[in-house]
């Protein structure tokens, strides 16, 4: 069974698929070792931690790509939805980037109907192509993913812009372009939330992001509203800023560090004991 038809039978469960966001190698790894059998790349973490800037569409084609291989290649097992935030150009550019991210290994890639350049989802700022440049640019993703044999979440952020009426409207146009999962950003309150779920009978995804616009829901209640996924892409991103910045703080005053893994736990997470192993394999 590939990765993309992996990820369809987990949204085919009676269960939440819960998908805490991935930023590099070593942060795919730890999710996967937690027991979670997908993840999603997160632009605003990679952005974050490999250039140290915001997710503004300053991180380019090239570089996400070069992070969704080391991910891929890190936690072979995962089923992995990436960011392809808007393509990166026209129509063309996002088949480009559909193609790339399935060589890569992906089992899905997120699109959305933003302008150039995009913005994070839950900051000011944004703005959305017009309908009919939406359709063109999830149609040729969908075209594309189809040839290469993966699958394609069309995302909306038109509730901010238009109000919720046109994000619904665009979320029923995706899934009659044929997309396989609907995401329509930043709703305002739980009605939104529902009312989002209702539109169209394909599989929705909730984005959890403590203090975002959406409200902080659990699992089980995003599941009875009628979410099929939810990612939480600040989590690992957070948990790893909280604990780097706990750690030198306390070094730098002295004190020891409280959060710090042991370097035995390190080597072991970072696969030196694998390398041991297959080293003596082949000791001449």
């Amino acid at each position: 069974m590939t990765h993309a038809d992996r990820l369809m039978s987990l949204l085919a469960s009676d269960k939440l698929l819960m998908l805490p966001g991935c930023f590099d190698a070593l942060s795919a790894k730890i999710i996967t070792a937690a027991g979670f059998p997908a993840t999603l790349v997160s632009g605003f973490a990679v952005s974050g931690s490999r250039l140290g800037m915001p997710d503004t569409g300053l991180i380019c084609f090239a570089e996400m790509r070069d992070q969704i291989q080391n991910i891929c290649a890190a936690a072979p097992s995962t089923v992995v939805i990436a960011d392809g935030d808007t393509g990166y150009g026209n129509a063309v550019n996002a088949q480009r980037t559909v193609r790339e991210y399935a060589r890569a290994g992906v089992a899905c890639v997120m699109i959305e109907d933003q302008v150039i350049p995009k913005r994070c989802g839950h900051t000011k700022g944004k703005g959305v192509v017009d309908r009919a440049e939406a359709r063109q640019r999830i149609r040729a993703a969908i075209d594309a993913a189809r040839e290469v044999g993966i699958r394609i979440m069309a995302r909306t952020d038109a509730r901010a812009t238009h109000g919720l009426n046109e994000a619904l409207e665009r979320a029923r146009m995706f899934a009659d372009e044929g997309a396989d999962i609907l995401f329509v950003e930043a709703p305002q309150n739980e009605r939104e939330m529902e009312e989002i779920c209702r539109v169209v009978d394909r599989p929705m995804m909730a984005n959890m992001v403590r203090g975002g616009h959406s409200p902080d829901l659990s699992p089980q209640r995003l599941r009875d509203i009628g979410f099929r996924l939810a990612v939480y892409p600040m989590i690992p991103f957070g948990a790893a800023i909280h604990a780097m910045r706990a750690a030198v703080e306390a070094l730098r005053d002295g004190l020891p560090p409280a959060l710090e893994t042991n370097f035995g736990e390190i080597k072991t997470l970072v696969g030196f004991d694998d390398y041991y192993a297959t080293e003596q394999r082949y000791v001449a």
